[in-house]
């Protein structure tokens, strides 16, 4: 297993802002983003909704307790090894054993796979390819 972490290069929201992206509860779903996908909290706010701002690498991301549906949100993040940061989220307790890799275009190709956090987001990692 590799030692060495992925790095996010990227992060593309699947509705309007990645900024901004619903949690039924921002207490309960910030563990899960620290532990498992390596983000630490860099911002908080209570007005107008309970919202933190996590960062990695040089991405920033936001959860906030907006009243959005999470099941219909999520991000795409561009990553330099695919298979890197699915065995980072593994060591990190992440319980899917295969990746279920995919390959997909959006104007250039993608090696991806898909995960779905408890709040209901859905996050989609990514590595550019060559086909």
């Amino acid at each position: 297993m590799k030692t060495s972490k992925a790095v996010l290069k990227n992060v593309w929201p699947y509705q309007k802002d990645a900024m901004n992206l619903p949690v039924g509860n921002l207490e309960t779903a910030i563990p899960y983003y620290e532990t498992l996908m390596g983000f630490k909290v860099v911002s908080r706010h209570d007005h107008p909704f309970k919202a933190a701002t996590l960062a990695r690498d040089t991405i920033q991301i936001g959860l906030a307790e907006n009243g959005g549906d999470p099941t219909q949100d999520g991000c795409f993040f561009e990553v330099d090894d695919v298979e890197a940061i699915f065995e980072e989220l593994r060591a990190n307790g992440y319980e899917k054993e295969e990746a279920d890799f995919q390959i997909q275009k959006y104007g250039v190709s993608y090696k991806v796979f898909f995960v779905v956090a408890p709040d209901g987001l859905c996050y989609c990692f990514g590595q550019k390819i060559d086909l």
